[in-house]
């Protein structure tokens, strides 16, 4: 009862104020803990890292490391932090986030607002001291600077900041709010990118380097997501995260925010985001582990996505409308329906149900 006045509240303060609100109140130590276990079918090993359910917080709302460990004590499996940029940068102008309350969407267009890797890092360095053993995991999105002057030494800086900290590394090439960032999605950008990155972190993590992961935009064409599937298998990509925001706006949405630039996200996301991780799955023979993110509001959702594809999932959208308890719910409805269709884990279930062929995007 206390977590749903909590929310109603939150959900009248415009949507960056309540995003700000509820980080620092976790800070504060204010927020739900999930006292449940987690059930053992839920339990994942990917990259020789375990972990305790396949359900992730996305990139977006803890974008400066205040709170992993909160958001990890509201029972998510794993936590990615970010997007972080090496120096601090204000963003877009405000306002460039919008809730879209009758589509259960949201499009923002914030432009990789951070306080840069060095505040990152110290918190960061902190964690890693305290961490408790069986939490979670902890991942780092990392981006580029909206000026800069080489923008895959941007990537170099992430990666060596905060590689020996974190579990895995995301390298974030997909979001619309930076111009000129998708270009690196190309087949040669995303090589020159991998012979440049890929170095770093071993160079600064050489016993144990933690993966790193290309995440991807929607919005790609046949074509390139071809290229793109090639290139991930030739540069030694670990992983995928399918998909980014979109810029498309199908013709279902009703809202009013509907029309504001940037990127969407929530349910319009879901069935696209989906489409693409059986498509990157087919591309990929699945050799590439896949993290599926978009849309998922229910255990129904998040095995989609796993049948698709997906060796685990993540949200961020959804618990904007629907608040913390999410989370449970999602594992419980997921263990149920493994138990249902006779998987003993999620491992048992990733690309069960990936078609010979995908149907069109958004």
């Amino acid at each position: 009862m206390l977590a749903d006045y909590a929310l109603a509240l939150l959900r009248r303060l415009p949507p960056e104020a309540a995003q700000r609100a509820t980080v620092r109140g976790l800070a504060l130590g204010l927020g739900p803990h999930s006292h449940v276990p987690d059930p053992p079918r839920l339990a994942t090993r990917l990259w020789g890292l375990t972990f305790p359910n396949p359900v992730g917080l996305a990139a977006g709302f803890d974008k400066n490391a205040e709170v992993p460990d909160a958001m990890l004590g509201l029972g998510f499996g794993f936590v990615e932090i970010g997007t972080v940029t090496p120096r601090p940068q204000p963003g877009n102008p405000k306002p460039r986030l919008f809730r879209l309350e009758e589509d259960h969407g949201v499009i923002n267009r914030l432009g990789f607002n951070s306080e840069g890797l060095a505040a990152v890092q110290r918190r960061l360095a902190k964690r890693r001291n305290r961490r408790r053993i069986g939490m979670g995991n902890v991942g780092a999105n990392i981006g580029r600077n909206r000026e800069t002057g080489d923008e895959i030494e941007d990537y170099v800086q992430g990666v060596r900041a905060l590689a020996p900290l974190v579990d895995y590394l995301v390298v974030n090439i997909s979001s619309p709010n930076t111009p000129g960032l998708r270009e690196l999605q190309r087949k040669n950008a995303v090589e020159r990118l991998m012979e440049r990155v890929l170095p770093a972190r071993a160079e600064v993590a050489p016993r144990d380097p933690p993966p790193l992961l290309l995440k991807i935009a929607p919005d790609l064409t046949p074509e390139e997501r071809a290229d793109l599937a090639q290139a991930a298998l030739t540069s030694n990509v670990d992983g995928l995260i399918i998909a980014n925001t979109t810029v498309a706006r199908p013709d279902t949405l009703v809202s009013g925010n509907a029309h504001e630039p940037g990127g969407l996200s929530g349910r319009p996301l879901r069935a696209p985001a989906t489409q693409l991780i059986a498509e990157m799955a087919r591309l990929t023979a699945g050799r590439i582990p896949i993290i599926g993110v978009g849309g998922i509001s229910s255990g129904a959702d998040a095995y989609a996505k796993i049948r698709a594809g997906a060796s685990l999932v993540q949200l961020y959208t959804a618990l904007i409308f629907e608040g913390p308890g999410l989370v449970t719910r999602i594992k419980r409805e997921l263990d149920a329906l493994l138990v249902r269709d006779g998987f003993a884990s999620v491992a048992e279930a990733v690309g069960k149900a990936m078609p010979r062929q995908t149907e069109p995007l958004l």
